[in-house]
């Protein structure tokens, strides 16, 4: 049986840095014995269909490939479509009712607990806020990610350490969702 899957790989093709063509990545993950492999944009998604492995191993599967051909290390999460679609469903933010640059989900590689996030005060940040879901972090800067001190504060090495984190725009969510879904 196979499963439909998302890998988002973490900080390629920016600032001219760090460069994974998308044709590339699909023809590595092919290679790599997966079926049905489609990139979407350029910020390092790819979704793809594959009968063996569970997520971790086929993260660590696809880190190890992309660092032989492409000569460096990138961070790799996994995630298959029910995942993606109950992080979606769980969003506490009334998503319908906002701008896709207004709501993010950072994708953990692993739980994370309140305690990883104790000494960020909330009020400091309003009308930015967050909430935590299942190895995921929603959200909410009414003036788009890259204005949002909230964020910043989210991406601090001390409350990223031990884990892969990865952040997308709400469209993308959506998006991976869609891309995963089986077909009908």
């Amino acid at each position: 049986m196979t499963t439909r899957y998302a890998a988002l790989l973490r900080g390629i093709n920016v600032g001219g840095a760090r460069k994974v063509p998308m044709a590339d990545l699909r023809a590595l993950m092919e290679n790599l014995g997966h079926d049905d492999v489609r990139t979407h944009l350029q910020s390092g998604q790819a979704v793809f269909s594959s009968g063996h492995g569970d997520e971790e191993s086929l993260a660590a599967e696809l880190a190890r490939g992309i660092e032989r051909h492409f000569g460096f290390g990138v961070e790799v999460i996994v995630r298959d479509h029910a995942y993606l679609r109950a992080v979606a469903d769980a969003c506490p933010f009334p998503a319908a009712d906002l701008e896709p640059r207004q709501l993010h989900v950072t994708y953990f590689s692993a739980p994370v607990t309140p305690d990883r996030f104790a000494e960020i005060d909330p009020a400091a940040f309003l009308p930015e806020e967050f909430r935590l879901g299942d190895r995921a972090l929603y959200l909410y800067a009414p003036n788009g990610l890259g204005r949002s001190k909230l964020a910043e504060r989210l991406a601090k090495p001390r409350v990223t350490r031990g884990v892969v984190a990865t952040t997308r725009n709400w469209n993308t969510v959506l998006k991976l969702v869609e891309l995963t879904a089986p077909a009908a």
